[in-house]
């Protein structure tokens, strides 16, 4: 007779096979757990809730500029040092959880300072607290791969992780309305829901430290594997579909410079909007058609994102961005395409790593992206000087580049 916590799991997951109560235990955790940590994310997203903090405090532009950055490059750039430390723990859970708690006391700084600081002092304070967050946020991200491998069979890992984004995406959802309404206009909200990520970040590393992990064996050499680049064809080949890929976080904000007719605050409020509803819409159904197919998946989302960012340029010059629920439109279904790079990916990347290497693979291919990411930010720059428009056009053709070039991806869901 079966569990009902493993009946719920099997159910969620749509494993064919039954799986054992252990794994069934592990996964809901790790829902639980992702779902409390991407709620986090969305209440101080640096597009939007900490740029507008830092507005509000009287922050430099030129401050206020380094957020989103500092965090997309300071969570992915010190994966490459954490990777050995990660494979010399014999139970990779407690690199999580310490990520994870070292989030929440960096969003607790963020509330120190917006309670106590203004103007240059504060920008320069918001800064140095989230790149705290970004390296805690990078120990989550090198682990959670290979622990997820370790705990969770493979075709059922990315509806563990589809669920969670569909959940947390809830919150976000109603974070985001009252952000549009006007509602959340005076800091103090602000900093309340900050503080409320900070207590989502404490209690998931709480309940993720319960997570019934087998003890990994004893590693003499824990250093991260360079010459895996050079060895694994496909590794390389996963590293450029990804890095082409990235515009697809980038892109978004470009969206919101369209049609120029809504306040600054407005566009963002239905940025996140756009965001917190395609990750509710797509997440779980992207990560069920992920442990089918990555690859597919990689190739669907990046030739979609390309007829997205194309669709916004045509409205654009047809005058049509005048009307307010256009570009929101648009936004949503590129950001759905967005969610399935996310899902994909992280599939992709767990299911091909050989059990005893994830982590390296995972820091080598992050540190990568860290790099590509910030290429492709100055190129979106670049073609910004000629306005929003040209840096769709570009990202529209690295879109459809990315996903031509998945297709020649190996198929890692059969083995």
């Amino acid at each position: 007779m079966t569990h009902p916590v493993t009946d719920a799991y099997q159910g969620i997951t749509g494993a064919e096979e039954e799986v054992r109560d252990r794994e069934a235990r592990n996964g809901l955790r790790h829902m639980v757990s992702l779902s409390m940590t991407k709620v986090a994310d969305g209440l101080i997203d640096p597009k939007l809730v900490l740029s507008w903090l830092a507005g509000a405090l009287g922050a430099p532009a030129a401050l206020t500029g380094l957020l989103v950055p500092i965090r997309e490059a300071g969570a992915l750039l010190p994966q490459i040092v954490f990777a050995g430390w990660v494979q010399s723990l014999r139970h990779r859970k407690w690199a999580w959880v310490i990520g994870s708690a070292g989030q929440g006391i960096a969003a607790l700084a963020i509330v120190f300072i917006a309670l106590t600081l203004e103007g240059f002092a504060a920008g320069l304070a918001l800064c140095a607290a989230l790149a705290l967050l970004a390296v805690a946020r990078a120990a989550c991200s090198v682990s959670n791969k290979d622990i997820l491998g370790k705990t969770v069979g493979k075709t059922r890992r990315g509806a563990v992780t589809g669920v969670a984004g569909s959940v947390a995406s809830v919150a976000v959802i109603v974070f985001a309305v009252l952000l549009m309404s006007g509602v959340l206009r005076d800091v103090m909200p602000v900093i309340v829901a900050i503080t409320f990520a900070a207590a989502m970040w404490g209690t998931s590393a709480f309940v993720f430290s319960g997570l019934e992990e087998t003890a990994s064996a004893d590693t003499e050499d824990a250093s991260v594997d360079f010459s895996l680049l050079k060895k694994d064809r496909q590794f390389r080949l996963f590293i450029a579909v990804r890095g082409l890929l990235t515009v697809t976080a980038l892109a978004p904000p470009y969206f919101v410079l369209l049609g120029g007719g809504q306040s600054a605050l407005q566009g963002l409020g239905a940025l996140l909007l756009a965001s917190a509803a395609s990750a509710f819409a797509g997440s779980y159904v992207w990560g069920r058609l992920s442990d089918t197919s990555s690859r597919r998946v990689l190739f669907l989302s990046g030739v979609l994102a390309a007829v997205f960012a194309a669709l916004a340029v045509f409205a654009e010059l047809s005058g049509w961005t005048g009307t307010a629920w256009v570009i929101p439109v648009i936004l949503f279904f590129f950001m759905l395409s967005y969610q399935g790079v996310r899902s994909a990916r992280s599939v992709y990347l767990v299911d091909m790593s050989p059990e005893d290497a994830r982590s390296s693979y995972a820091a080598l291919a992050n540190t990568a992206i860290g790099v590509l990411l910030l290429i492709a930010g100055a190129f979106g720059g670049v073609l910004a000087l000629a306005g929003p428009v040209a840096s769709l056009i570009g990202f529209a053709v690295l879109s459809l580049a990315g996903g031509l070039l998945a297709l020649r991806l190996d198929e890692v869901e059969k083995g």
